[in-house]
């Protein structure tokens, strides 16, 4: 909206912080025809509905992440599920950790950790065959590696400038759910305990 009229770029934060939805508004007052004024309103307004669903999740998800075992383990010894990305902030925050704990079962299948990762078909995704809040949150999680203060950062980069980031972010998703499956199955059933 504010490209095709002309306006200034906003800053990344724009849509995360008051101040900056704040600033969203004074520059679409500013800059945009009336109906460029009435979609920015509208689509803020759909985002403060969302975020007031999202904030009971939110806080159960750190409340989870804050007593779990499991979760403290993987976000002390995993870059990425405890250093959520801006999507999975949004959704999870420090929550991050026990979106990757095992769902519905042992904690000792997560040693099967080769369903998740198994392409199928086409290269470059992963397997469909896990739930789709852990495909996500996997992904999300390898997405933080584009960070330059990431350990693997070097990696990540190297596999974008030769594929693409989305390529990038799904083999360091592959890394993390090769890491976090041993130290679930060395944790066992204590995962799930409260710490």
């Amino acid at each position: 909206m504010f490209f095709h009229q002309g306006a200034p770029r906003l800053g990344e934060d724009a849509l995360r912080t008051e101040p900056g939805l704040a600033g969203l508004r004074a520059a679409a007052a500013a800059h945009l025809s009336a109906a460029g004024q009435r979609q920015v309103a509208t689509a803020v307004d759909m985002l403060a509905a969302t975020e007031a669903q999202l904030g009971p999740l939110r806080h159960q998800l750190h409340d989870a992440a804050r007593h779990l075992a499991g979760a403290k383990v993987l976000a002390a010894r995993l870059y990425g599920p405890g250093r959520s990305p801006a999507g999975a902030d949004r959704l999870a925050g420090r929550g991050g950790p026990v979106l990757l704990l095992p769902q519905g079962g042992p904690v000792h299948r997560a040693r099967r950790h080769r369903a998740l990762l198994r392409p199928q078909r086409t290269p470059g995704k992963l397997s469909r065959q896990g739930p789709p809040v852990l495909r996500w949150a996997v992904y999300e999680a390898g997405k933080t590696h584009a960070r330059a203060a990431a350990p693997d950062h070097g990696y990540y980069a190297a596999v974008k400038d030769r594929k693409n980031g989305k390529r990038a972010a799904l083999s360091e998703a592959r890394k993390i759910v090769r890491q976090a499956c041993p130290i679930l199955a060395e944790l066992g059933d204590d995962a799930l305990t409260a710490a």
